[in-house]
């Protein structure tokens, strides 16, 4: 791959990235939620005990403080629960409350039937080969921001 291939890939990616981000952003409009919002509840519907807040921000990808006043957000809306969590005082346990899991089970699936539209050219094999380029992209991305 050539260098200018490169940036045309990088390019391609930031492109795709912003495209399904504001896709994202209008399919969930209607049910009051943010894609970020939606993220967490996805994360938190597969997790009856609740995540710390930090295990949920790397899961998310999201600093500290923008996790903070993402969650702060979603408990004044009563999506999720933040409690001590019951080994560390320091810790917040986060669980999705009764509201937030029926938002969620409203939300998703709408989100499951545009994402099938989005991969529908696609065929399983092409989405896995998809999913590695971009973990590696990913990782990469990751050690190039260390540096």
């Amino acid at each position: 791959m050539t260098s200018d291939d490169a940036s045309q890939l990088v390019t391609a990616v930031l492109a795709a990235s912003a495209a399904l981000l504001r896709e994202s952003e209008r399919l969930l409009r209607p049910h009051g939620l943010t894609a970020a919002q939606f993220n967490v509840l996805r994360i938190l519907a597969d997790e009856p005990e609740g995540l710390s807040q930090r295990a949920l921000g790397d899961r998310l990808v999201v600093d500290r403080s923008s996790m903070t006043g993402l969650l702060d957000r979603m408990e004044r809306a009563g999506m999720v629960r933040r409690t001590d969590h019951p080994e560390d005082r320091r810790v917040y346990q986060v669980r999705l409350t009764p509201a937030g899991r029926t938002l969620w089970e409203k939300a998703e699936p709408h989100y499951v039937a545009a994402v099938r539209q989005v991969t529908a050219g696609l065929g399983a094999k092409r989405r896995v080969e998809c999913l590695a380029t971009l973990r590696t992209l990913e990782a990469n991305a990751a050690r190039w921001s260390a540096e």
